[in-house]
């Protein structure tokens, strides 16, 4: 028998393992969706069962010590962004994180208001 064409081996970094398996090939939480600049921390008590955690699961837990939007965890971890949401809607039903959601926009001010600011701050 010949050796396969491909391994899905990296040498450097062990096996090789598809995203779809990391998340038992959900797609999405079935909870809320994270936007992209929500900010991720690690609750402040953890579960002293976190040891069935998955490598992933561990690591997301690990970096969000410091609070992290959910882009800067996809890079972290150099998975997608999809599978990200899904691992932390899993931390999230497990209370081993917590969100923080942006802001809306109407809570920001509008153009108008800081262009009169800036015109007083010019203005002294």
């Amino acid at each position: 028998m010949e050796p396969p064409e491909h391994e899905w081996v990296d040498e450097a970094a062990g096996p090789v393992v598809r995203s779809y398996a990391v998340t038992g090939g959900r797609t999405q939480h079935t909870g809320s969706d994270f936007d992209l600049i929500a900010i991720i921390e690690s609750a402040d008590a953890l579960p002293a069962d976190t040891l069935v955690l998955g490598p992933e699961l561990i690591t997301i837990v690990e970096i969000c010590r410091s609070s992290l939007s959910v882009a800067e965890v996809a890079s972290e971890l150099d998975l997608p962004v999809g599978i990200v949401r899904v691992l932390l809607g899993d931390l999230l039903d497990h209370g081993l994180i917590v969100v923080r959601r942006p802001a809306p926009v109407a809570q920001f001010p509008n153009e108008r208001i800081l262009k009169d600011v800036i015109d007083g701050l010019h203005a002294l």
